[in-house]
């Protein structure tokens, strides 16, 4: 049985846990018996740690964030004895969680992303507000006083607390009287319950962390919009709310301490004490050693990486591999292994025994001053075999493409900072370490026999490489144009995320509104998670038509393309790229073109060992509409073009040009 406690929560007799990373259980710890309050039926698994639950202050109930789906969570109520069913509390649809008990039981706060702003596309980031629960009508009823009735109420509360206070003095001195003890049993009024419901931040933002004064009255918030995340305060009954300390920080966790009058922020791996009265910030300082037996670190590391991916692999058969059996075919290295690249190495060759998708280890460390080679962004010459870099082409939009210079393809660039580029040298080595640094060149045309000077500043090779993805898309946005005589579009999308979608929807819905018919092209795909944006973003169909006697001003849905389109994809579409793949041809929104995808459509599960390697596996996959696992399910194109060696580097795009005449025939 493996057994993970990812949150101890213990409180009083009882412990809540997670069992085999997919099991809510509560141990008596007198008696060892354990009720099961969610089961894997009802909790999937991506990462340790992934699975929230809290204790109401009664210790009879358990708050958790239960995901019907990836891409929505809920606030729901369980009972700890295991006696009632789940209870649904928030019933939002939108992403609910990380509920905390406040207000002496009163109330439940948690996080929402209902109101805020969100990425154009379904997969990216969303803002978050503090939504607040009320558990009782009273406290509801007190929630909603205006300022002065509230300020009525203080006074009255104020006036019964002194004699209270008496009373107990007297009692005291009375020897029969009995000690009160404060009952601290969480009541609900299940009656209206669901209407109890408010939003207590007055602004969207980029939430960490939440808490609530002891009185109930003031909400304080880690809160990023431009920069880092900072401390704000929201009075929850004037609303005034206001920055408390610019932290400009990463986020992070706030508790209070037990009296709560000091709250602890923990962020960066730092933690802060931070009084509310003044805003006065006092640094916590840890500082220690730790002397680390790296051979028995491997072996809990080892030990670690196996049993996860052992509970956590999205299928019980592991593949057909027998895990248990590779476990020592693999421990026996370990006394060989010297080092955490040798430990990565190893860890990657036992998971690629699964033969998946998204799993591996690898192991980077920052090298102080490492080598870095920059570039001029120009296309060079390799046949040349003087001394320079002699110019193909100037990449559009790099350090030398401006108007005050005059540098065009056939020029020699004959020196880097007063260094002769010799013909027997690597070019790398005068270009090292040069990004963004002000560097001298000296430029021959030989055409004139005329040297000039320029100052520019070389752009990295990551730079290099977003110049030359545009220069291939403007490229086949040409070709595309050029072939079909202008009744066709072209758009590339290079990977699913907010950005891509955002950059699709602008060229079909703007710059080819007025073509036929647009095509789609997936090729090198390294996924992300697009694919059901763009599925019904390409299934627009129009049933309304805007217009006048003269024209047509519009039409439904004015956010979706209603017009066919050709997909492309080939071998290096990857993860998401492979489900957009197979969406795309299991709905037969239009043909497809180019070679076999790899089956890849999965989530992956990453996560940091303690000497820095990261290693993944893959705890959930994808099935198609037929039932079939995707994973190792290659989806093949209606129409498979190879674009040959010999052909492909004199510039001809096979697999294009099959599209565009393809796309011509059912173009309308």
């Amino acid at each position: 049985m493996i057994i993970i406690c990812l949150v101890f929560l213990l409180i009083g007799k009882k412990i809540a846990y997670i069992e085999n990373r997919r099991s809510l259980k509560v141990m008596e710890l007198g008696n060892k018996q354990t009720v099961t309050l969610l089961t894997p039926d009802q909790l999937y698994y991506m990462q340790d740690g992934d699975q929230y639950f809290t204790w109401s202050p009664d210790s009879k109930w358990i708050s958790a964030t239960y995901r019907p789906t990836m891409s929505n969570g809920e606030v729901v109520l369980l009972d700890a004895a295991g006696k009632q069913p789940m209870k649904n509390l928030t019933k939002s649809g939108y992403g609910d969680g990380n509920a905390k008990w406040v207000n002496d039981g009163k109330q439940l706060i948690w996080f929402s992303n209902r109101d805020g702003m969100k990425a154009h596309a379904n997969s990216g980031s969303s803002q978050r507000d503090v939504y607040g629960l009320f558990l009782t009508k009273d406290s509801w009823e007190r929630f909603n006083l205006s300022k002065d009735d509230f300020a009525l109420l203080k006074d009255i509360e104020t006036t019964e607390k002194k004699a209270k206070e008496e009373a107990a003095k007297k009692a005291v001195k009375d020897p029969k009287a009995k000690p009160v003890k404060v009952d601290s049993t969480v009541v609900f009024d299940w009656d209206g319950i669901d209407n109890r419901k408010a939003r207590l931040t007055i602004h969207s933002s980029s939430l960490s962390d939440a808490v609530l004064s002891k009185d109930g009255e003031k909400l304080y918030y880690l809160a990023s919009f431009e920069k880092g995340s900072n401390l704000w305060s929201t009075n929850l009954r004037t609303k005034e709310t206001k920055m408390e300390i610019p932290l400009d920080g990463m986020g992070g966790n706030l508790s209070w301490d037990k009296a709560q009058k000091n709250l602890y922020l923990l962020s960066g791996g730092r933690i802060s004490k931070i009084n509310p009265e003044n805003n006065k910030r006092e640094q916590i300082n840890i500082d220690g050693e730790v002397e680390v037996n790296a051979e028995a670190e491997r072996n809990y590391m080892f030990e670690h990486v196996w049993l996860r991916n052992k509970g956590m692999f999205y299928t019980p058969t592991m593949h057909g591999a027998d895990w248990d059996a590779l476990k020592p075919a693999y421990q026996k290295y370990l006394p060989h292994i010297g080092n955490s690249y040798e430990f990565a190495e190893m860890l990657s060759e036992l998971l690629g025994e699964l033969n998946v998708s998204h799993s591996g280890a690898r192991y980077t460390r920052t090298i102080t001053n490492a080598d870095a080679t920059a570039s001029l962004g120009v296309l060079a010459n390799y046949k040349n075999e003087g001394n320079g870099i002699l110019i193909d082409e100037v990449i559009s939009g790099g350090p030398l493409d401006r108007t005050k210079f005059n540098v065009k393809p056939g020029m020699i660039i004959e020196k880097i900072d007063g260094q002769l580029i010799e013909a027997n040298q690597d070019v790398a080595k005068y270009l090292n370490r040069k990004a963004d640094q002000f560097t001298l060149l000296e430029i021959l045309d030989p055409k004139t026999k005329q040297t000039q000077q320029i100052t520019i500043k070389p752009i990295s090779l990551m730079m290099e490489n977003q110049l030359l993805y545009k220069r291939w898309v403007k490229i086949n946005q040409h070709e595309v144009d050029s072939l079909s005589k202008g009744q066709l579009g072209y758009v590339h999308i290079p990977g699913m995320s907010d950005g891509p979608y955002r950059n699709v929807y602008e060229e079909m819905m703007g710059k080819f509104a007025d073509r036929k018919a647009v095509i789609v092209d997936t090729r090198f795909n390294g996924g992300g998670d697009l694919v059901s944006d763009l599925a019904m973003f390409f299934t627009g169909q129009k049933f309304l038509d805007y217009a006048t006697a003269q024209r047509s001003v519009g039409y439904e849905p004015t956010f979706r393309w209603t017009k066919p389109t050709l997909a492309m994809f080939n071998e290096a579409n990857y993860s998401d790229g492979h489900c957009f793949s197979c969406g795309y041809t299991d709905l037969g929104i239009g043909k497809t073109v180019g070679m076999p995808v790899p089956g890849t459509c999965s989530f992956a599960g990453w996560e940091a060992l303690p000497d820095g390697t990261r290693w993944g596996s893959v705890p959930i996959s994808a099935k198609n509409k037929a039932g079939e696992w995707l994973e190792n399910h290659e989806t093949k194109p209606d129409i498979q073009v190879k674009n040959m060696p010999g052909v492909i580097d004199k510039g001809k795009d096979q697999q294009l040009e099959v599209a565009i005449s393809e796309l011509l025939k059912i173009a309308k």
